[in-house]
């Protein structure tokens, strides 16, 4: 990229503008949020690589590509001009190589196969990369401690992705993925793993209770964990927190039977949250 094509680039701010994050990034001090929204966009890239479609190759390459500036970055080294800003969030919060790797590891699962109905194990692998390790660079951010920020990224990172997974059924369907686990299928009596079968079942909302369990149990241990941690340390991701428990709650008063109205958490509802942790 030329440095006029990297000015002409939407910013890292920019990019995450859009994001239901977005809340939890405004009410950081300033080097804390620039840093966050340099880790959003490089989450938000490499997911648009996984996300676009067409041929395996290009967007395998793509992704290696972004394996070898995150190696370059890391070892202190800037590749071009538009990386300057996750250059200075790499040094400023001593990110680590091996969780962006492992953010581009989970894109890669999406790009080598359309994931439909994996077994927990697979599916946990695919939380912890593409949700668990985002929280591992973020807690770094956040300057929680050390200890208990591991812990967050894992418990935390996990009850946000399997809500999203329950949120987005739909979806993941009409790209053709299903990240329900085979195992809660089988329990609830869905025999194919055919995204549009498995959505279309009277069973869906049994094949979902495990899933549902499964995230509760992760939100409990974040919320155990956040209370052991200096307040500061973790405002943004009590907000996320508060969010995604609304967003589940709306989910399960919803319900599964068809026809199923996606779930968005209301402005009014979003701007409370922030309001209390960004001003309180």
């Amino acid at each position: 990229m030329s440095v006029a094509e990297a000015e002409a680039a939407p910013s890292a701010q920019t990019r995450a503008s859009g994001s239901s994050f977005y809340a939890a990034m405004r009410i950081l001090p300033r080097a804390q949020r620039d840093g966050m929204f340099e880790i959003y966009s490089f989450c938000r890239l490499v997911d648009d690589i996984a996300d676009d479609g067409g041929p395996q190759a290009p967007r395998f390459t793509q992704l290696e590509q972004w394996r070898q500036d995150i190696n370059a970055l890391c070892a202190g080294k800037l590749p071009s001009p538009q990386f300057a800003g996750l250059f200075a969030a790499i040094k400023k919060f001593n990110l680590q190589k091996d969780d962006f790797f492992a953010v581009i590891d989970g894109m890669e699962m999406d790009v080598r196969e359309d994931i439909q109905a994996p077994d927990w194990q697979k599916l946990d692998l695919y939380c912890d990369r593409v949700a668990s390790a985002v929280g591992r660079l973020s807690v770094r951010v956040f300057g929680t401690p050390e200890k208990e920020g591991a812990a967050l990224a894992y418990h935390l990172g996990r009850a946000l992705q399997l809500t999203n997974i329950l949120r987005d059924i739909d979806e993941d369907a009409g790209i053709n993925r299903l990240y329900l686990p085979r195992e809660a299928l089988v329990a609830a009596g869905i025999t194919s793993t055919n995204p549009q079968d498995v959505i279309a079942s009277p069973h869906l909302a049994a094949a979902c209770a495990p899933v549902i369990t499964r995230a509760k149990e992760h939100f409990a241990e974040a919320a155990a964990i956040m209370k052991r941690c200096p307040r500061a340390s973790v405002k943004s991701p009590r907000l996320m927190y508060e969010a995604y428990q609304i967003i589940l709650g709306t989910l399960l008063a919803r319900g599964f039977t068809p026809p199923r109205q996606k779930i968005k958490l209301p402005k009014h509802q979003l701007l409370f949250v922030v309001l209390r942790h960004g001003l309180f």
